[in-house]
């Protein structure tokens, strides 16, 4: 896709999202046969997108007669939520389903044999083999970080963010706030009653870390780009 002769960066694929989502989660929701478990701060994610399960740390508040055990088939599931105060926060959720096998140090880890990635747009199956291939976005771990710091300390970059869309934007426009942070855009969500739209403004060049994702946002507001992607979604508020 390109406009005014720009290539225009397509968003991240399924694998990537998935990958992008399971790096900055902080928490998941485990169902075992006859068990449902909410475990915060109690996983970690392998170089290839396996998801490990750290039951055995001497904090888990699980008692070890209601832990899940090796062999047992799983759902794990993923919920991203945006950072900032937005309607309709939801932007994905991830479910795993496999079987957990043991890991190193008596951690658990689940060897999938499906994945499923929805979000406001549909829903889509990512294969296993995709996901171990697949990358996270560079700023996944920092994208709330740096989204609520802009809402927090800079609405007026948010402003002058919002005034590069120009006609893209509804006149009836009641609310904008960031919405999402990648390594090739960020993303405003533009409120009206009776629902949203976001548009995704494209950096001039992808960035590599937060450092470079503050300067790709001051060269957005001193050399704006063409080339911006609109979508529009109905909500109620």
């Amino acid at each position: 896709m390109s406009t005014h002769g720009t290539v225009v960066p397509t968003g991240p694929n399924a694998a990537e999202h998935v990958r992008t989502v399971l790096a900055r989660a902080v928490s998941l929701s485990l169902r075992t046969a006859g068990q449902e478990y909410d475990l915060i701060g109690m996983h970690a994610v392998g170089p290839d997108g396996t998801v490990i399960l750290r039951l055995q740390d001497g904090t888990s508040p699980l008692h070890p007669a209601e832990a899940p055990v090796a062999g047992q088939a799983a759902v794990l599931e993923f919920t991203d939520i945006a950072p900032t105060p937005v309607r309709s926060r939801v932007r994905a959720r991830v479910t795993v389903v496999g079987r957990l096998a043991a890991a190193d140090g008596g951690d658990l880890r689940l060897e999938a044999t499906h994945v499923r990635l929805g979000t406001p747009s549909g829903t889509v199956d990512v294969a296993p083999g995709e996901l171990a291939r697949a990358e996270a976005d560079p700023l996944a771990v920092e994208e709330a970080g740096l989204l609520t710091h802009l809402v927090d300390a800079h609405g007026d970059t948010t402003r002058q963010l919002l005034d590069l869309a120009g006609h893209r934007v509804p006149p009836v426009v009641a609310r904008a706030l960031p919405y999402a942070l990648d390594s090739r855009s960020i993303t405003l969500r533009c409120e009206y009653p009776g629902g949203h739209c976001d548009l995704r403004l494209l950096f001039p060049a992808p960035a590599r870390d937060a450092t470079e994702a503050g300067e790709r946002i001051m060269q957005l507001l001193s050399e704006p780009c063409p080339c911006h992607q609109h979508s529009r979604t109905r909500s109620h508020p």
